[in-house]
C-alpha cells in the first residue's frame, strides 16, 4: 500500500525538523575499515541461509516515502559492514549480526569480545579479521552481559567449538540468567520477538528496515559455554594474554548481569550495551522484566568518573565507537540524562496523579538530548519507556476502579461493537477517519470490530491498511516491525517461525530447581485439581536429593531431602532430567538402559506428565 497524504506530511516533518546536515555519525562509522566480505551471506553446514544483509539493497540517497527519514538514516549506519580498526590491535567486525564482535590482539593470540548470535556468523567474522591481520588463536572471550547476541555463537571461535583451557570472562550471574531470561515465558516472548525484530518480513522499504540497534538477528546455531572466570566487583582487575582490563558491574541495567570494562594502556573503553546509539529498551516489546533506568543512569555516571580522563576511545557491543575525551564525556553524559530523566520526570508526574498512558503522552526530551542523533527512539521509544517506568513502581492498574475489573478483550470488542451500533457503522466512521489520518484511533476502534467478528474482512483489511500507515512514519524500528507484522497476519494469520535457533545447549545449563520451575509453569491447575503425589528425585553423581510435591494444583520442589509421602522415587543423571521431563526419553527406556532406577509406583510420572499444558507457539496476537 502507498503512504496516504498524511504520512507522507509526517514524515516531510521530521525531516525538516532534524540536523541531518551532521554527518558525524556516518564518518565515525566508516572510521578504521579495512574490508568487508565480498558477499556478506552467510549459510549453515545444510546450506540454510543464516545471514545476508544483502537484502536491504541499496539503502543510500534520501529516505523514501514508506521509512520515516530519520530510520532510514539509521538504517544507513546499521547496514555498513566490516572489519575495522578500532585503535592499534583492536578491531570489530560489524554488519554479520544484530551485535558486533571485538577482537584484542594480545601477546598470543586474541581476546574475543561478545561473539555474537550464532556460530556460523562469529566463525565468519574471526575468518574476516584472519585474512588481513594471520591466523592468530583465540586466547581468551569476554561476555558483556546475558544476552544471547553476545555469546551464542561462542563456539564458532574456539578451537574446533572446544574451549580447552581457554579462560572465559562474565559478570557474576551470567550464566543463570542466559539460560533463564527467556525460559519461564520463552513461548510468548518467542512469538512476540517475530513482531519485534521483523525476522518474517521482506527487508526493504517496504518491509524490515533494521531493528534500530542492528541490521536484523542471524538464525544459525546458538551455543553456550560457560564462564570459567566470574567478575563480582567493581575495580576488579584482570590480566589476559598480557592485556589488563579493569572491569566496572552494571547489574539491572540493560541485563540483570552486565558489566563494563577499560584497557588503561590502550585508553580504551567498553560500555558493553549500557550506552549505543539509540534510545535503548527499558523493557522490550517482547516482553522482559524491567529494567531499572535510575540504576543505569548511575552506572553511566560512574563510568565517567572512572574512566573519562584515561580514556580516548569508546566501544560498545552495537552500533560504531566514539573518538576523542570530550566526544566521549559529552556522549555518556547525555546518555546518562536520557535514562535520568525518563526516569524522575515519569515519577514526578507520576506523583501528580497521572497515569503511565497519560505520561508517555505527555514527556518529550530536553531539546538538547531530542536533537542528539544517539538519543534518538529507534530502539526503544519515549513512549513506551516512560510506560515501563511506571509498570516498574505502579504495576499494571492505573487506579481508577472502571480499570480494575475489565472484560477480556474479545468479550469487550462484541459489547464495544453492538453499543456503536454494529460493525457496518463502526468500519463507515473508520474509514472517514482513515481518509483523515487518524490512524491511531482507527486502529484502536477497529480492534473491536476485529475481535468482535475475526471472520470480517473488510475490518481486517482496513486494520491492516492502517497498521501499514502507522508503520510508515514511525521512527522506532521495533513499533514499525510490529504495525507490518500486524498487518500481514490480519491478511493470512499467525506465522511460523521456522528460523529459530537451536537452544538445546543453552537449556543443558538450565540448574535443577530451574528445571522443575519451568515445568511447574505448565501444570494445568483446574485438571490437576485436588490430586496429590509426590517423588524423590536423587539427581547427579554427588546424589543431590529432592522432593517433588504437586498439591492443590500446584507442584512444588523442596531441595536437600527426601519425603517419606513420595510414593516414587527416581536416580538419575542430571543430564536426562530436561529430557526425560520434556517427554524427550521415557523413564522405561532410562531404566532398561541402566542410565536411571527407580523404587515405587512409576505409573506416578506418567500422571504427572499427562497434567503438563503445551504451548502454542504460533498463538494470535492482532486477532482473537
Amino acid at each position: 500500500m502507498s503512504p496516504s497524504e498524511h504520512t507522507l506530511a509526517a514524515n516531510n516533518a521530521a525531516r525538516m525538523t532534524l540536523p541531518f546536515s551532521d554527518r558525524q555519525d556516518f564518518e565515525d562509522a566508516q572510521r578504521g575499515f579495512i574490508t568487508a566480505l565480498s558477499e556478506p551471506i552467510i549459510t549453515a553446514t545444510d546450506g540454510r541461509v543464516v545471514w545476508d544483509i544483502t537484502g536491504y539493497g541499496d539503502i543510500s540517497g534520501e529516505s523514501p516515502d514508506t521509512v520515516h527519514p530519520s530510520l532510514w538514516r539509521s538504517a544507513q549506519l546499521n547496514v555498513m559492514h566490516g572489519l575495522f580498526e578500532v585503535v592499534p590491535s583492536v578491531y570489530q567486525v560489524r554488519g554479520l549480526d544484530i551485535s558486533n564482535m571485538t577482537i584484542v590482539e594480545g601477546d598470543a593470540g586474541v581476546i574475543i569480545i561478545d561473539p555474537l548470535i550464532s556460530c556460523e556468523t562469529a566463525a565468519a567474522a574471526l575468518e574476516l579479521y584472519r585474512s588481513q591481520r594471520g591466523d592468530r588463536p583465540v586466547t581468551a572471550v569476554i561476555y558483556t552481559h546475558s544476552h544471547i547476541d553476545h555469546f551464542g555463537g561462542v563456539r564458532g571461535v574456539l578451537p574446533d567449538g572446544d574451549p580447552g583451557d581457554i579462560p572465559i570472562v562474565a559478570p557474576e550471574g551470567f550464566l543463570e540468567h542466559a539460560v533463564s531470561e527467556n525460559l519461564y515465558a520463552g513461548t510468548a516472548m518467542s512469538r512476540r520477538a517475530i513482531y519485534m525484530y521483523g525476522s518474517l518480513l521482506p527487508k526493504g522499504p517496504l518491509g524490515q528496515i533494521t531493528t534500530g540497534l542492528g541490521a536484523t538477528t542471524s538464525v544459525g546455531r546458538v551455543t553456550l559455554v560457560p564462564p570459567t572466570i566470574d567478575i563480582t566487583t567493581t575495580g576488579q582487575e584482570l590480566v589476559l594474554d598480557g592485556v589488563r582490563i579493569v572491569f566496572q558491574m552494571t547489574p539491572g541495567t540493560e541485563a540483570p548481569a552486565e558489566m563494563n570494562f577499560h584497557f588503561p594502556e590502550l585508553r580504551l573503553l567498553c560500555m558493553a550495551e549500557n550506552a549505543t546509539h539509540n534510545l535503548h529498551n527499558v523493557v522490550t516489546l517482547r516482553g522482559a522484566l524491567v529494567r531499572d533506568a535510575h540504576a543505569w543512569a548511575h552506572f553511566l555516571d560512574e563510568a565517567i568518573e572512572m574512566f573519562a580522563d584515561s580514556t580516548d576511545t569508546l566501544f560498545a557491543s552495537h552500533h560504531w565507537p566514539t573518538w576523542g575525551r570530550d566526544n566521549i564525556v559529552t556522549y555518556l553524559s547525555q546518555q546518562r540524562d536520557l535514562y535520568g530523566y525518563l526516569h524522575d520526570q515519569t515519577l514526578r508526574l507520576m506523583n501528580k496523579g497521572f497515569t503511565g498512558i497519560e505520561i508517555a503522552e505527555q514527556l518529550d526530551l530536553p531539546p538538547t538530548l531530542a536533537s542528539s542523533w544517539h538519543c534518538r527512539g529507534y530502539y526503544g521509544s519515549v513512549n513506551h519507556n516512560v510506560k515501563a517506568i511506571y509498570q516498574r513502581y505502579m504495576g499494571w492498574f492505573d487506579g481508577n476502579p472502571a480499570h480494575l475489573w475489565m472484560h477480556p478483550p474479545e468479550e469487550a470488542a462484541t459489547r464495544y461493537v453492538e453499543y456503536m451500533g454494529g460493525a457496518d457503522a463502526i468500519l463507515e466512521r473508520a474509514r472517514k477517519s482513515f481518509d483523515e489520518g487518524d490512524y491511531r484511533w482507527v486502529a484502536e476502534v477497529v480492534n473491536h470490530v476485529v475481535f468482535a467478528d475475526p471472520s470480517n474482512t473488510e475490518a481486517r483489511e482496513l486494520q491492516a491498511r492502517t497498521l501499514e500507515q502507522m508503520a510508515y512514519s514511525s521512527e522506532n524500528a521495533t513499533w514499525r516491525n510490529f504495525f507490518l507484522m500486524g498487518a500481514v497476519e490480519l491478511r493470512g494469520g499467525p506465522m511460523s517461525n521456522l528460523l529459530g535457533a537451536n537452544a538445546l545447549e543453552m537449556l543443558s545449563y538450565l540448574t535443577v530447581e530451574q528445571i522443575f520451575d519451568a515445568t511447574a509453569i505448565r501444570v494445568d491447575g483446574p485438571r490437576a485439581g485436588s490430586l496429590r503425589l509426590g517423588i524423590n528425585w536423587t539427581i547427579g553423581d554427588a546424589g543431590n536429593q529432592y522432593f517433588l510435591r504437586l498439591e492443590n494444583g500446584v507442584l512444588s520442589l523442596v531441595s536437600g531431602r527426601h519425603d517419606s509421602s513420595a510414593t516414587l522415587n527416581i536416580t538419575l543423571p542430571r543430564e536426562n532430567l530436561l529430557f526425560l521431563l520434556l517427554g524427550f526419553v521415557t523413564l522405561t527406556d532410562l531404566v532398561a538402559g541402566g542410565i536411571a532406577s527407580t523404587e515405587g509406583d512409576v505409573t506416578v510420572l506418567d500422571t504427572l506428565r499427562s497434567l503438563l499444558d503445551s504451548f502454542d507457539p504460533t498463538f494470535a496476537i492482532v486477532t482473537p
